[in-house]
């Protein structure tokens, strides 16, 4: 009847309901309970209204200790029944929760593992919506579906085979009523999943809108932009209608469809009763008992109708989920070696690169043939036009990407025989764009972690020269910043970007622009920061402005994604002939800009 890809629903919850094994087992011990009682009490029904009919009679003598009994046993059952589903629905909930937030944690870690070409297929708000908007909507799958899907199976079953019982001939009809309803969810079920699977993708899709053009709320605004960011708010709006609707259409259909065979099944079974009541063949009990156990049967149907549908919504998003699993990083880890305590060498071997672009993952190359090896403890100024693959090389030194031609070793290791943990444990990365958390000064510079104490973190800023910095800071370390770092200058976080850094201890230093939008102020006491960060490590300096390269042993120059010049930086400044003489010459940031 469900047509779904069975096993890669049981891996699932395999996977995410084992551990709660034990709760799984009491639900289940619950609705067994459940279910019989609700197999049970329509008998003493039968026995209530027999009783009275002998009673009225004369057919038989009958105690009204018996009567008061049936009635009791009947109530008791109902109210224990309640009580059973408030248990079931707790504890339900519970394992749901449970299960849906342990698997919200592994999308994330596996997204967080996923390489940059994937990031930028993606945008956050996207992402946030598969990792928690398909989640949310599996809550249901976890907590009740498969386990209420096969306790109505069984509820339903077990009404057939009393009924069956009681009368070969009603027998067959419940049954035909369960196959005629069978029947008409299949029919369906293919459109129902397809239209859920797309209203789902336009979800995604309306967040990913929203997430953008918030983050550039500032720019959208300054430009009148607004009535731009509306229409394709409300384009976006229009499809989510167009989809949902398809989507409830569908499922009303599936509604209408099992209140008509429900009807058709009463009627045949009111004019079996009744015939065989007339003829003597049945009791009005029996009579009686049998409508009731139609009325029980539509329950679970109903319920399974409702559980269908949702599995049409779950499926949905177990694709959507899964195809998300699915997607492999390009990067992919086979730690051989390891890296050597200090300062790290760092070579290119005539490395090649490129971004993949367009339809057909055409690849630009952004870096072509970059050879260079740089000595422990020496500094290296890299200079070129924006463009020119600068931050290209700082992205393959950490692994986002892997060359397409060439290898890179730090330490004499090549990067892929190293562990991405080691590895960017090993090499410091500060950027003029700093990442901010909404928490504490504290927070934002050990990361959140636990194992980085505050003596650790008030020596760093006093190794960095910091500390006059640290002491204006109104609660010191339990300074609170807010969300992106609204409350502090752009300085003030590379400050905290520095002290980050320097508590890991890094054998190799890359600087990305690190102070090229500060003020004289604060760059000043950046600089001071800066030697202290790179003395006895290599470095990798990125720069616009002559005072940053100033400190460097070597330049390289790069230009369209080649090396264009490369030596002691003493020597490139005395020769007139050289591209860095020119620079100095001319002005460093007005031919590189």
């Amino acid at each position: 009847m469900l047509d779904v890809p069975f096993q890669r629903y049981r891996t699932l919850l395999v996977a995410y309901l084992r551990p709660q094994r034990l709760k799984v087992g009491i639900l289940a011990v619950l609705i067994a309970a459940s279910i019989g009682m609700q197999l049970a009490s329509p008998q003493f029904l039968r026995l209530f209204v027999d009783g009275i009919v002998a009673s009225a009679t004369n057919a038989g003598p009958i105690a009204a200790q018996d009567l008061v009994l049936a009635a009791l046993a009947y109530l008791g059952m109902a109210v224990a029944v309640q009580f059973v589903s408030v248990a079931t629905t707790y504890l339900g909930e519970t394992v749901a929760w449970t299960a849906t937030n342990a698997l919200r944690r592994d999308l994330a870690r596996h997204c967080l593992e996923l390489d940059m070409s994937f990031h930028k297929a993606h945008t956050p708000g996207e992402l946030i919506e598969r990792i928690d908007g398909d989640v949310n909507a599996l809550a249901h799958f976890f907590s009740q579906l498969a386990i209420r899907l096969l306790s109505n199976g069984l509820l339903a079953a077990g009404i057939v085979a009393i009924v069956l019982a009681e009368d070969w001939r009603a027998g067959i009809v419940s049954a035909g009523y369960i196959c005629g309803t069978a029947f008409a969810l299949r029919g369906i079920q293919r459109s129902s999943t397809a239209a859920w699977r797309e209203s789902r993708q336009v979800e995604s899709e309306l967040y990913g809108y929203v997430g953008e053009r918030l983050a550039a709320t500032e720019e959208i605004r300054a430009n009148g932009a607004e009535p731009y960011l509306l229409a394709g708010l409300h384009r976006l709006m229009r499809r989510i209608l167009h989809t949902w609707r398809r989507a409830k259409m569908v499922q009303g259909l599936s509604q209408a469809l099992e209140a008509t065979i429900y009807l058709l099944a009463l009627v045949a079974l009111l004019a079996l009763g009744g015939t065989q009541y007339l003829r003597g063949g049945m009791t009005l009990g029996t009579v009686y008992l049998l409508v009731v156990y139609a009325a029980r049967l539509r329950g679970p149907l109903i319920e399974i109708r409702h559980q269908v549908d949702s599995l049409q919504q779950a499926r949905a998003s177990i694709e959507r989920v899964q195809a998300l699993f699915d997607e492999r990083p390009g990067v992919a880890e086979a730690p051989r070696t390891g890296l050597p305590r200090g300062a790290l060498r760092v070579a290119f071997d005539d490395v090649t690169f490129g971004y993949q672009d367009g339809p057909e993952n055409e690849r630009a190359a952004v870096l072509q043939g970059i050879l260079f090896d740089l000595a422990p403890r020496r500094v290296l100024g890299l200079l070129g036009r924006t463009g020119s693959g600068k931050t290209t090389l700082a992205r393959l030194l950490f692994r986002l990407y892997d060359p397409d031609e060439g290898a890179i070793r730090i330490g004499g290791a090549d990067l892929r025989d190293l562990s991405l943990r080691e590895l960017r444990g090993r090499v410091g990365l500060i950027t003029q764009d700093v990442q901010l958390f909404q928490g504490s000064v504290r927070d934002n510079v050990r990361l959140f972690s636990k194992r980085v104490p505050d003596e650790r973190i008030l020596g760093a800023f006093r190794e960095l020269g910091l500390w006059g910095w640290y002491r204006a800071l109104p609660h010191g370390l339990d300074t609170q910043i807010e969300a992106a770092g609204q409350n502090l200058s752009a300085g003030e976080g590379q400050l905290v970007a520095f002290a980050r850094v320097y508590l890991k201890d890094p054998g190799l230093v890359v600087l990305d622009e690190a102070s090229s939008r500060l003020d004289p102020a604060t760059e000043c006491l950046l600089e001071g920061a800066i030697d202290r960060l790179l003395r006895g490590r290599t470095a990798i300096v990125i720069a616009h402005r002559l005072a940053t390269v100033e400190r460097a042993d070597e330049i390289m120059v790069l230009e369209r994604g080649q090396v264009a010049e490369h030596g002691p930086r003493t020597a490139l400044a005395r020769d007139p002939a050289s591209r860095f003489c020119r620079l100095l010459q001319t002005g460093l940031q007005e031919v590189l800009v």
